[in-house]
């Protein structure tokens, strides 16, 4: 097996006789894109995950539920109509709770906005709900449908995830470049090494292949 000599660290940055200028330069951008993809990472995590959770917050504050009435009869049987239906099965009550009180059918709703503007739009509602049955909506300020707004908790876990992968994301291009970057200077270190063995490796008298 063979023998290894001591690691020695950061050797690049020591003054020795061995350390070329293309070693020093290596240093150098090593250096420099472990520092950019440090900073890259945080920075851009960091303002990523600011801004959703800024944007989170004003929706909540933004955003109101509004209530709305159904513009037209929904599909299905109507929730008490299906209770009944399923009683009279062995297992009807349970699925007379599932749907009752988990299922929801699309159907056309209307409602006013704070300006007293009217609109219109599909919503989830129970199966079989008659024209003018009140269903509780979420609107923007503008009197549109939205979805309901994150909970604080629920926004920090968004932001944590979306911050993760911006900064992450963000991390990769400086590390990618430093060693592509890298690279580079290794060939070229290899291509020197090679021509100055062209040139002394005659004086020895003979080749060592």
């Amino acid at each position: 097996m063979a023998f290894r000599g001591p690691k020695v660290w950061l050797w690049r940055w020591r003054r020795n006789p061995l350390r070329r200028r293309a070693d020093a330069v290596e240093a150098w951008v090593v250096l420099g894109a472990w520092l950019c993809t440090v900073l890259a990472g945080v920075l851009a995590g960091w303002t990523a995950a600011r801004a959703v959770e800024l944007g989170l917050a004003r929706e909540r504050v933004e955003w109101r539920p509004t209530l709305a009435l159904v513009a037209r009869q929904a599909p299905g049987p109507s929730a008490g109509a299906q209770s009944r239906d399923d009683g009279a099965g062995e297992d009807g009550e349970e699925d007379g709770d599932r749907v009752s009180g988990g299922l929801r059918v699309w159907t056309k709703v209307r409602w006013n906005g704070a300006d007293g503007s009217a609109h219109t739009g599909q919503v989830r509602v129970r199966p079989g709900s008659a024209v003018g049955t009140p269903v509780t909506v979420w609107t923007d300020p503008q009197g549109r449908l939205v979805t309901r707004p994150a909970t604080a908790a629920q926004a920090r876990t968004r932001a944590v995830v979306i911050g993760g992968l911006v900064g992450t994301t963000a991390a990769a291009f400086p590390l990618v470049g430093g060693r592509v970057l890298c690279r580079r200077l290794e060939r070229r270190r290899m291509e020197q090494w090679d021509a100055e063995w062209a040139r002394f490796g005659p004086l020895w008298g003979r080749k060592t292949w």
